[in-house]
């Protein structure tokens, strides 16, 4: 073999090395950057609380993040024009129906929705009632718990909304329509980001 040719694969060979190992190394690079960028837009706060709860009434912790991502982002001290407070946004309707479920002789007051804790409690149990209610059906109880359960029993009972009766295969309102995607793509984010 010519020497030239010898000369041009020992040359080749080092650069066609340095750019696979370039190549690995970015690939790296941007899987560890991707990861930070989801873990960011989809983070995990309060989590003691988010735990404990989920397990306490039976849920998926990655549905009350995905709740509460899309609630309040994670602001506790978030408020709505609707007058809905704190992480998981409680009306003080809501607040009153669910301290008599769940906590008739303690003296919490609406103002106690600004605490994360009582919050993502009162908030878990909600979302937990409207889950059993509609048979697991993520989407029906996020339907439920942004437009009210009376709301979606009304529209189960209309075929052009719900072939079942138990769950909405539709949503009439587009406030509502957005809302289910928002909680149901950012529960998938997580279950995948999560897992």
């Amino acid at each position: 073999m010519p020497k030239a040719k010898k000369r041009k694969r020992s040359i080749l060979a080092p650069i066609l090395a340095l750019l696979l190992v370039l190549a690995l190394a970015g690939t790296l690079l941007f899987s560890t950057f991707r990861d930070k960028i989801e873990h960011w837009e989809y983070p995990q706060r309060f989590t003691e609380y988010v735990e404990y709860y989920a397990g306490k009434y039976g849920i998926d912790p990655m549905i009350l993040y995905a709740f509460i991502r899309s609630e309040s982002n994670f602001d506790p001290n978030a408020d709505s024009d609707a007058g809905a407070r704190g992480l998981m946004q409680i009306t003080e309707v809501t607040f009153d129906w669910i301290k008599m479920k769940i906590a008739p002789k303690e003296s919490l007051t609406f103002d106690d929705l600004y605490d994360p804790e009582t919050n993502i409690r009162f908030g878990s149990y909600f979302v937990s009632y409207c889950l059993d209610r509609y048979s697991g059906h993520l989407a029906t109880a996020a339907a439920a718990y942004h437009s009210g359960v009376g709301t979606v029993d009304g529209l189960l009972g209309q075929e052009a909304y719900s072939t079942d009766g138990v769950t909405l295969d539709h949503y009439p309102y587009p406030q509502m329509r957005l809302y289910v995607k928002k909680i149901t793509e950012s529960y998938q984010h997580y279950s995948e980001i999560y897992k």
